[in-house]
């Protein structure tokens, strides 16, 4: 694992589409039990280095009911993007990841973590990846619809602050799926 992890880390396919320098952000560990598939570092992840280390971070954390030490421990989540990089901005917010990514590396950081027991897929762009024809017709319906895609994955939306007005016309996600993804959390983190 940590031979594939600095393979990544050293990644430069998409550096020619990049606005900065490749700086692939991750973390993942062959002990992991959570995966947590998200769409791509923002600027501030991209520069700190630290998955997850902004607003949507905070919400995700509130979300799964855990605390940043065990956010950030390696034995417990695995944090791994569809890109690697902050991909730049285009007029309505941040560019889709990079497509170079999770075909190129995600079948052998999967390969290595065998203790996975869920997967949280975090976005249209994960969800398509992931779950392929059961691919729902809207990032909506694929979260709706969650408990279908249990034990393996477990579809949300980005916890961006930009998807409250999502949450305000969707309010079943915080009355029922939010309490529902923190007992399995807390069943996986446990066991």
């Amino acid at each position: 694992m940590k031979k594939l992890l600095r393979e990544i880390r050293a990644c430069e396919v998409c550096s020619r589409f990049l606005p900065n320098k490749p700086k692939p952000v991750l973390q993942a560990s062959a002990a992991s039990k959570i995966l947590i598939i998200g769409q791509a570092p923002g600027q501030k992840v991209q520069n700190s280095g630290i998955p997850w280390a902004d607003q949507s971070g905070n919400e995700l954390r509130r979300w799964l009911n855990v605390t940043p030490e065990q956010f950030y421990n390696t034995e417990l989540f695995a944090l791994v993007p569809m890109g690697f990089c902050y991909p730049g901005k285009s007029a309505k917010g941040d560019l889709p990841p990079r497509p170079e990514c999770a075909p190129l590396w995600h079948r052998k950081l999967l390969a290595e973590m065998k203790g996975i027991r869920l997967t949280l897929l975090i976005g249209k762009y994960s969800q398509q990846f992931y779950l392929g024809d059961k691919f729902n017709s809207s990032l909506t319906e694929n979260v709706k619809n969650y408990r279908s895609f249990l034990p393996t994955y477990l579809p949300l939306v980005h916890p961006s602050p930009r998807n409250k007005i999502w949450q305000k016309k969707n309010p079943w996600f915080e009355i029922e799926l939010i309490p529902a993804l923190q007992k399995i959390v807390k069943d996986v983190l446990a066991d």
